[in-house]
């Protein structure tokens, strides 16, 4: 068991309960720590997501113990309620876990309704990641077992109590679209009539799961159940939260990290029509008004200065440059595979490179805001949040309440792209909420958010390898430096000076490698970082997957080709890139584009217990511009449970990942970002982005994740892609047009 784990003694692991729920009818509680997953080594969770696991576990500060964690209710009505232990950020999970419970349930999925689970991180604890946790890819693959032993464990019953009152054998009842039936008498009783007396009887030792070849649902495309209250305005996100007699309120933190508020005239705040009050934190400071417009005008009007403090003189160029000094220092050894120091110094060809991946901002379309109502009896919030028990375990050390006085009331997410793992927002709330009586809304602007996010480190990576007389490499070195996510959420995490998320996706290479060492240099600067989708395998798998295709053209060789010679102990990946080429046509030449260079990359990663390859088609114009015609995919998640979903989230995935890389990057100057909305931090437009085609390998293994692959598996293929275009290898993100440009 990992330092952060939360899950209980082998003796603790199964618990399932049925009984009456309040007001009648049947309620099954269920442990989602309860079933015994195999984890094999292709389905690892991203240790960084774990980590917010960990970190919530300390938070709610609460023991694993025996109530159940998960529930399902089903009323007279028939009526199927499932508490949600996830949240929903775009992701699809609303619709993925009620087919999980539909399909062994034997219910009609427009019969299955959705509450969002309170913040407790006892009840509600994610079994992978060991804490009330919405990330790292996880959702479906912690809930696969547990939400269909669920509702095997209430058709079950639900069959016994019909079996019961016909006074026949359980065997001769099946379940069909919410009633069982008794095909030799021809009798039927609905799951309404039949709760009460199923509510009496005890729950089943063991059940039995449907095989693949019985799923109606699982693996059958499914509208997603959230959409029409997205598109009538129906769906409430945390910015939408109204409460009686509350007040909103915008904020201005100090721009330089470190800094303190130095001043502020409230009197010209105070005399714009609708402002109620000024707030002051050390480092902030907040306006109170009727409505945001107000609030906005007496912010402005506030004019707050600012003592910049120990960084004031902070800027990207000696940013990168410590970087780069730090990256020449041995790091901790995260792989040591042979002796690559010593097969690096024998005879062959060597190839060196030096990558630089930027800060990224998440720019959720959603800007960051919390609702708090602070009462001396207890507190709530109403908030968006990935983590809502960490949400309350921060808001119970900062007001001094207990934890079972602080409720939080999720919504849906605007985008939550690792930026709401974060609590730092509540924090601020909640302390401006100590300062004023009654409830109020505090809202980001999007410079507020963009300027004060927690950023995707920066990361400096050398790499080097010896290539043998085939021109495979013989031999593989690369150094990670960058700074620690982990060492903040969960230090326990960090094991002999390796941050395990940073090395995420460069530590265990599907290629097959003789010597291979990865290092990794911690270095830590006054920016704030913060997990970023797709967390480590974001810059990792770039980095490598460019560098293996600077070894391919050191060798002369196919991209594809190069990649499948090294995939020899890797079927599943070795399947996909195959998939991919045929595919994409990757035999066959690209069509020429008048009067622009064009070009086709590969692509290939496992990470989040998936295996994917994605080929990218780019034309560069004289001038350097970029545009991406079509992205090929190629997929094998394990078993499928939706597969609109699938291809949403990699088309997503893809566009969010092609959007860093062209222009994606926070920058630095007088200690203050220089970017600040969608003007200078750019999004890809819908004219710019690219026709996408997803293939999905049919599989029947467990699930792997799908809501961050496609975002880190992009990159590369857009680079190599470049490089087949222009000769020219980028080995520095954001894509730089004028390195592409044709020169006399």
């Amino acid at each position: 068991m990992s330092a952060f784990d939360a899950t209980p003694s082998p003796s603790r692991r199964r618990f399932l309960q049925v009984g009456a729920a309040a007001g009648g009818g049947l309620l099954i509680g269920f442990s989602l720590l309860g079933c015994e997953q195999k984890k094999p080594a292709d389905r690892k969770v991203a240790p960084a997501e774990k980590a917010v696991g960990a970190a919530a576990t300390a938070a709610s500060n609460r023991a694993p113990g025996l109530a159940p964690n998960a529930f399902i209710r089903i009323d007279r009505d028939g009526l199927v309620t499932l508490i949600m232990h996830k949240v929903e950020m775009g992701q699809g999970t609303f619709t993925a876990m009620p087919m999980l419970l539909a399909e062994e349930l034997g219910v009609d999925l427009a019969r299955v309704t959705l509450e969002q689970a309170p913040a407790d991180n006892n009840l509600y604890s994610d079994p992978m990641l060991g804490g009330q946790v919405t990330g790292g890819s996880t959702s479906v693959r912690g809930a696969w077992k547990p939400l269909r032993e669920a509702g095997a464990a209430a058709r079950s019953v639900l069959v016994a109590a019909a079996a019961q009152a016909w006074q026949v054998a359980p065997a001769s009842c099946h379940v069909v679209d919410g009633a069982v039936k008794h095909e030799a008498s021809g009798r039927e009783l609905r799951f309404g009539e039949l709760v009460d007396a199923a509510a009496k009887l005890p729950a089943p030792k063991t059940v039995t799961l449907k095989p693949a070849g019985a799923f109606t649902l699982i693996g059958k495309a499914h509208k997603r159940l959230d959409t029409p209250d997205k598109i009538n305005g129906k769906a409430l996100f945390g910015i939408d939260a109204r409460l009686p007699g509350m007040a909103v309120a915008t904020v201005a933190a100090a721009p330089v990290p470190g800094g303190k508020l130095a001043g502020a005239d409230e009197a010209k705040a105070l005399a714009v029509k609708g402002v109620r009050q000024v707030l002051r934190l050390d480092n902030a400071v907040a306006v109170v008004a009727d409505h945001m417009w107000a609030a906005k005008q007496g912010l402005a009007a506030l004019a707050p200065t600012w003592d910049d403090g120990p960084n004031a003189a902070l800027n990207s160029a000696a940013l990168l440059a410590d970087m780069l000094s730090a990256s020449k220092q041995s790091g901790a050894v995260a792989q040591n595979k042979g002796d690559a120091i010593k097969s690096l110094a024998a005879p062959g060809r060597k190839v060196e490179a030096l990558y630089q991946l930027p800060y990224l901002a998440h720019a959720t379309m959603e800007p960051i805001n919390c609702t708090v109502d602070l009462r001396v009896d207890g507190c709530d919030l109403w908030v968006g949040t990935q983590v809502p028990s960490l949400a309350q375990g921060a808001t119970a050390r900062l007001t001094g309440l207990p934890l079972e006085k602080i409720k939080v009331h999720n919504f849906y997410l605007g985008g939550g792209f690792g930026r709401r793992l974060e609590v730092d927002y509540v924090i601020q709330a909640v302390a401006f909420a100590k300062l004023m009586k009654g409830p109020v809304k505090f809202i980001w602007t999007r410079e507020e958010d963009i300027q004060h996010d927690m950023f995707r480190p920066y990361y400096v990576d050398r790499l080097s390898a010896r290539l043998d007389a085939n021109g495979y490499p013989a031999a593989w070195f690369h150094r990670v430096t960058g700074s620690s996510i982990m060492a903040r959420f969960a230090p326990a995490a960090i094991k002999d000076g390796v941050d395990p998320d940073a090395v995420e996706g460069a530590r265990e290479l599907q290629y097959a490698i003789p010597d291979m060492r990865v290092e990794y240099v911690r270095h830590e600067s006054a920016v704030a970082t913060a997990f970023w989708r797709g967390v480590g395998p974001t810059h990792n798998v770039f980095v490598v997957e460019s560098f293996l295709d600077e070894l391919a053209a050191a060798a002369r060789q196919d991209p594809v080709a190069y990649r499948r010679a090294l995939l020899v102990k890797s079927p599943r990946l070795l399947r996909v890139l195959n998939l991919v080429a045929e595919q994409s046509g990757w035999s066959a030449p690209i069509k020429p584009i008048a009067g622009r260079r064009v070009g086709r990359g590969v692509s290939c990663q496992f990470a989040f217990g998936s295996y994917m390859a994605q080929v990218a088609e780019v034309s560069v114009g004289a001038g350097g511009d970029v545009r991406v015609h079509r992205v090929v995919c190629a997929l094998d998640c394990g078993q499928v449970v939706n597969p609109d979903t699938v291809v949403a989230q990699m088309e997503g995935g893809i566009v969010f990942g092609l959007t860093a890389a062209l222009w994606g990057q926070v920058t630095f100057d007088k200690g203050r970002v220089q970017q600040s909305n969608f003007g200078d931090y750019r999004m890809m437009r819908i004219d710019e982005a690219p026709a996408v085609q997803v293939h999905i390998v049919a599989s029947s293994d467990e699930p792997g994740g799908i809501g961050e692959p496609g975002t880190a598996a992009i990159a590369p293929a857009l680079a190599n892609a470049l490089f087949a275009a222009t000769g020219k290898r980028l080995r520095k993100l954001p894509i730089d047009a004028a390195a592409l440009k044709l020169t006399a």
